[in-house]
C-alpha cells in the first residue's frame, strides 16, 4: 500500500477514533456519573482523556 494512501486512511481513522471516543466517553459520564462527587468526575475524565492515546498509537505506528 502506498505511503500516501496509508496516511490518508490513518488520518480518517484518527479523526473517527477521536469523535467516536469523545461521544462514548461523554455518554457514559452522563449516564453514570450524574450524582458522583467532583473527584470521581475528575478521575474519570483524566483517565478517559489519556486512554484514547493507546489506540491512536497503533494507528500512527501503522501509518509510518
Amino acid at each position: 500500500m502506498p505511503v500516501t494512501l496509508k496516511k490518508i486512511l490513518g488520518m480518517i481513522a484518527l479523526v473517527t477514533l477521536v469523535v467516536v471516543y469523545a461521544l462514548v466517553a461523554t455518554a457514559i459520564a452522563t449516564a453514570h456519573l450524574g450524582n458522583s462527587p467532583w473527584w470521581v468526575h475528575m478521575l474519570y475524565f483524566f483517565l478517559t482523556g489519556i486512554l484514547w492515546v493507546v489506540p491512536a498509537m497503533f494507528i500512527i505506528s501503522w501509518m509510518i
